[in-house]
């Protein structure tokens, strides 16, 4: 379980709830936009990518007109436009609202 994501001089390092670092990658050019359970969202360029514990990308979607607002438990949302969209960590919608 992942219990903080954080930028630590040019690295993005993983921490369990322990405070035990698991994982780390390089920050160049990387946002991290949102910490989940057993999964973080970052931001880099023009792509969402979603990152396990390990440091090992598993999905990505195009960010163009999103906005990354909030990572909980199994899942991230999003603002597209007037929607507010949740999804998993594989970039599959889970469900949308009216924003």
């Amino acid at each position: 379980m992942i219990s903080n994501v954080q930028h630590e001089g040019s690295w993005i390092r993983v921490y369990d709830e322990k405070s035990k670092k698991i994982s780390q990658m390089s920050s160049t050019k990387v946002s991290v936009v949102g910490i989940a359970s057993d999964f973080f969202v970052t931001e880099e360029g023009s792509w969402i990518r979603i990152y396990d514990q390990n440091c090992k990308k598993i999905s990505q979607m195009s960010s163009t007109g999103v906005r990354v607002v909030s990572a909980v438990g199994q899942s991230f949302t999003t603002k597209e436009g007037s929607w507010m969209r949740v999804y998993d960590k594989h970039c599959k919608k889970i469900s949308q609202r009216s924003a």
